[in-house]
């Protein structure tokens, strides 16, 4: 396999960590760079199995950083680009919609223009690789799913910051002929995830006693997709995907709210070893969320079909795997919940 220079961008974050250690460990000819803000999302422990590989490069930066960016693409001269970096909590786009708006269009049309400006001698072997979420197509009713050609409508300032990226993707593919390549995913879930979202806010709240905040009556279904298996679709998408095309990433895994969290408080409860139901005392209904989409389902056929890829693991087998992750690194998790995880930056890089 050909030597790459590929930019992951937002890699210290969740699902960028997962993709970064994949194409690390798997593709030891690749060179990988990893450019990340470090915002409270973004975690070099994440990665501190592998951030002395000869093959993986840390680069602190902001993609809304148009001179950086730029400076980057000229020094690296990149052969691909995995877009992962964004802001992605739904909340915090409710309260502070302007933080959106700048990293997830301002960022994503600053590394667009400077991979077109590096590529337009040629495109040949060249790949730029936008990671989008289904929130883009909008509400479900109880029927149907998202396919990859539904129209867009996006309700949260979050999921219309990123049906923005998605056109402006599309539209340098359009207009400038860019080798661009979207994916869709539903829901992520497992290890490292920052505990401001679902899954890892209750593990941590059930092992502390405080409260789970269910929005409404938990009745907003959503579709779960282990995090391992999204990093294996977007390998087989960079290298297989046909380039222009838009593909779905779905776990198939449909549950209400208040159903996943009682799975979670059963599991909590077996492996802290409380009583059976004492987890779910702490279930307490919340306001629900402005204009908070009921129901979201992928249908994946069409990557399932083009280039084989499928979920290796149902909800109930992942969720077991999640919570020992987090029960095994309650240090990575207190360091996260308290900020200490920001002095890992600090201590490696500090005087480099």
């Amino acid at each position: 396999m050909d030597k790459k220079r590929i930019l992951i961008t937002g890699a210290a974050g969740f699902i960028g960590s997962h993709v970064a250690r994949l194409f690390i460990n798997k593709y030891p000819e690749y060179e990988i760079y990893n450019l990340d803000k470090l915002t409270y999302a973004g975690n070099l422990e994440n990665l501190k199995d592998i951030d002395k590989n000869s093959n993986y490069k840390f680069i602190l930066g902001d993609i809304v950083d148009s001179e950086l960016v730029n400076n980057l693409f000229e020094e690296y001269k990149f052969d691909g680009v995995i877009h992962l970096a964004a802001e992605s909590h739904v909340d915090r786009s409710i309260e502070n919609p302007m933080d959106f708006i700048m990293t997830n269009i301002v960022g994503t049309v600053n590394l667009l223009n400077a991979a077109r400006e590096i590529w337009k001698g040629s495109h040949e072997n060249k790949r730029f690789y936008h990671v989008s979420t289904d929130e883009v197509y909008g509400s479900l009713d109880l029927e149907g799913f998202f396919y990859e050609d539904t129209p867009y409508n996006p309700h949260s300032p979050y999921s219309a910051s990123k049906a923005s990226s998605d056109h402006l993707v599309r539209a340098y593919h359009d207009t400038y002929g860019m080798p661009v390549i979207i994916s869709n995913c539903s829901n992520n879930y497992g290890p490292n995830q920052f505990p401001e979202k679902l899954i890892p806010l209750f593990i941590n709240n059930i092992r502390n006693n405080k409260p789970l905040p269910v929005y409404g009556k938990g009745e907003n279904i959503r579709d779960w997709l282990f995090v391992k298996d999204h990093a294996a679709a977007i390998d087989v998408i960079y290298h297989g995907g046909k380039i222009g095309d838009t593909y779905n990433i779905g776990g198939h895994n449909e549950w209400t709210n208040i159903d996943l969290i009682k799975v979670i408080c059963k599991v909590m409860d077996k492996k802290l070893g409380r009583a059976n139901g004492s987890s779910e005392e702490l279930i307490t209904f919340v306001t629900d969320r402005a204009g908070h989409d009921l129901r979201y389902a992928i249908d994946s056929q069409k990557l399932q079909n083009e280039l084989g890829w499928k979920p290796s693991l149902q909800f109930e087998e992942g969720i077991i795997l999640t919570v020992d992750w987090y029960i095994n690194n309650q240090k990575w998790l207190d360091n996260v919940t308290s900020g200490n995880y920001q002095k890992y930056y600090n201590k490696m890089y500090e005087n480099r």
